[in-house]
């Protein structure tokens, strides 16, 4: 779970290369070395590839180091946050990605140093399909760079071998205008398919772990895919291009098949057992403080309130996201055979649910408390002037919504380790191929029918726990139209992937987020104690014991639930989102660049 910092200087780069390889890595003082030095033995350009992955692996969340992807669960109905985006006021200064310097922070900058790896790994004098195995994780990494670009702006400048850096003529040779989306869509394909053709299907040193694979290869070109056939850039349906994400995500299942498949269950194992079957793309992390440049994993910390002893509590879903969760025979709360109630919204739900959001009573073992359980309600109390007043029962105050992530703590951690956490980040779950795949199918509608689309979201609900009801199709029924089977996956892939990076992405290639989030205001879930004129939190030494006996009873007794706005304004989504700007400072930095039309300029992102 480990990535750990060496030092590694040649004459392209002076750089600090982060190793994603297992074994801790002494300090090597190479600065002297030239770039065939360096390339021409496997131990330093093993180094220097070590360094990309640390460059480019995407962390908690699918943060990619861009300029909106620190905040993705704040921008569609996950979680509540106040951002421009869903204010809707943003303008071409606002994402930045695409930057005006030459920095390893920023895009073209990463761009930069995987253009000179390919270089010099290529003019190296290793054996020819070492240099292949080596250039196919370069490309890989520049097609994910590239993908993370034309998501936001449509197409961008094609940089494809390392520029000059100084001197007039290297200025004008940097005046790039930017390729067409298509163009830029098909080399993000070709790079992937030199991953898919040269990479292993599985890496045979199990320090290894963590490296890119085919199928890594082949399931990221599923997710470019099926955003190119998506609306945001196919508003037209043009099949072929659904035809194509079908084919890829097929082929990424074949590679995978006997490597990667759904791990037996949903539940947080699945994040802390490390090389399980779903981890098809990963990125790595330490478990100690004491390592060289350690690489720790801040997530839990930040999640688990100082209630159940954590030091956070910042990730806290919505009341919108808790019912986006269906109930435990697949059905959703008007047609399931399991009655919903507001005062009991935790019962009888999806699986998923409780292994993802922690709310008032909730039994959450973590940090070495087996029989720990969330309180999160109001009581009434007096003031000083005798005034009645609510008071949370939460250490530190009370949370924005009422509930709180859960989802992949490990419960093993205690107070010592919980800062150093070393939980993996799992960018590409077997999931989300299955659920690919079933999407394209939905919308060929393959011959008349949606048979992979039934079959994969069946798989995925069956993994989760819920029941298979009388007809075996867990919930599902039948005939479903493309549309309806469309809808279905995506209700499916926001309870499968919540908080997990991809539920703004998803709402942005459907067109979905006006309709989604626009004139809506996100909601959380208020618990109130009932005033019995005590003016104490009564319960406090018996709600432990009440919830282990009936949590419902306890609920029915002694709380009442109302849900309350947490945004301050209707949800206005742009338009013009879709595409963002390009930034007045990089229009300025290269003249050739022309500003997206949908921002009052000429390039189409749709071409």
């Amino acid at each position: 779970m480990k990535r750990s910092y060496i030092f590694l200087l040649t004459a392209c780069t002076a750089s600090l290369m982060l190793s994603n390889c297992k074994k801790v890595l002494e300090k090597t003082d190479i600065g002297a070395f030239t770039a065939s030095q360096v390339y021409n033995d496997s131990i330093t350009t093993k180094l220097s590839i070590d360094y990309l992955y640390g460059q480019n692996q995407p962390g908690w969340f699918g943060n990619s180091g861009g300029s909106i992807s620190g905040t993705l669960n704040t921008l569609a109905d996950e979680q509540y946050g106040d951002n421009v985006y869903v204010r809707g006021t943003a303008t071409i200064e606002s994402v930045t990605d695409i930057g005006v310097a030459n920095s390893t922070s920023n895009a073209y900058g990463k761009i930069r140093q995987l253009n000179m790896f390919i270089r010099d790994v290529n003019a190296g004098t290793l054996d020819p399909a070492v240099k292949r195995r080596y250039a196919a994780q370069a490309y890989f990494w520049r097609a994910y760079r590239y993908f993370e670009l034309v998501k936001l702006y449509g197409g961008v400048p094609l940089v494809l071998t390392p520029l000059d850096e100084v001197g007039d003529d290297a200025r004008k040779a940097a005046l790039i205008p930017r390729s067409q989306t298509s163009k830029v869509f098909a080399q993000i394909s070709a790079d992937l398919d030199s991953g898919i053709k040269y990479l292993p299907t599985k890496w045979p040193n199990t320090a290894d772990y963590g490296r890119l694979t085919s199928c890594a290869a082949a399931a990221m070109k599923s997710r470019v895919t099926l955003t190119w056939a998506s609306p945001q850039f196919n508003p037209t349906h043009d099949n072929t291009r659904w035809q194509t994400a079908f084919d890829v995500a097929s082929q990424a299942i074949s590679l995978c098949n006997g490597i990667f498949s759904l791990y037996p269950k949903f539940d947080v194992t699945m994040w802390t057992t490390e090389r399980n079957v779903e981890s098809v793309l990963v990125t790595e992390y330490n478990t100690t403080s004491t390592d060289n440049g350690a690489n720790n994993n801040t997530y839990p910390t930040n999640t688990i309130p100082k209630t159940v002893g954590g030091t956070g509590g910042s990730n806290q879903p919505t009341w919108d996201m808790a019912r986006a969760f269906l109930m435990k025979d697949g059905k959703d709360t008007l047609t399931s055979k399991y009655a919903y109630s507001a005062q009991t919204f935790y019962k009888n739900r999806d699986p998923r649910f409780d292994q993802t959001i922690a709310y008032n009573g909730a039994l959450w073992p973590v940090l070495g408390n087996s029989t720990q359980r969330l309180w999160t309600y109001y009581y009434s109390a007096k003031d000083k002037n005798n005034n009645v007043v609510q008071t949370s029962t939460e250490i530190g105050g009370a949370g924005t919504t009422g509930l709180y992530l859960r989802k992949a703590i490990d419960p093993a951690l205690n107070s010592a380790s919980l800062p150093t956490a070393g939980t993996d980040w799992i960018e590409i779950r077997y999931a989300e191929i299955l659920l690919n795949q079933a999407e394209a199918a939905a919308e060929l509608g393959r011959l008349g029918t949606t048979q992979e689309a039934y079959a994969n979201v069946i798989a995925v609900r069956k993994r989760a726990g819920i029941e298979a009801g009388a007809d075996n199709l867990y919930g599902l029924t039948t005939p479903l139209t493309s549309a309806q089977m469309v809808d279905v996956i995506m209700k499916e892939r926001q309870v499968e992937f919540a908080f997990e990076g991809k539920r703004y992405w998803d709402l942005r290639r459907r067109k979905l987020l006006e309709s989604t989030l626009n004139n809506k205001r996100r909601m959380g879930v208020v618990i109130t104690l009932a005033n019995n004129n005590s003016y104490t939190d009564y319960i406090a030494n018996t709600r432990d014991a009440s919830a282990s006996t009936s949590l419902d009873a306890l609920y029915a007794s002694s709380f009442t639930v109302k849900t309350k706005s947490v945004d301050t304004y209707n949800i206005a989504v742009q338009t013009a989102d879709y595409f963002f700007g390009i930034p007045t400072n990089a229009l300025l930095n290269n003249s050739a660049l022309l500003q997206n039309n949908t921002w009052g300029g000429t390039f189409d992102p749709l071409q």
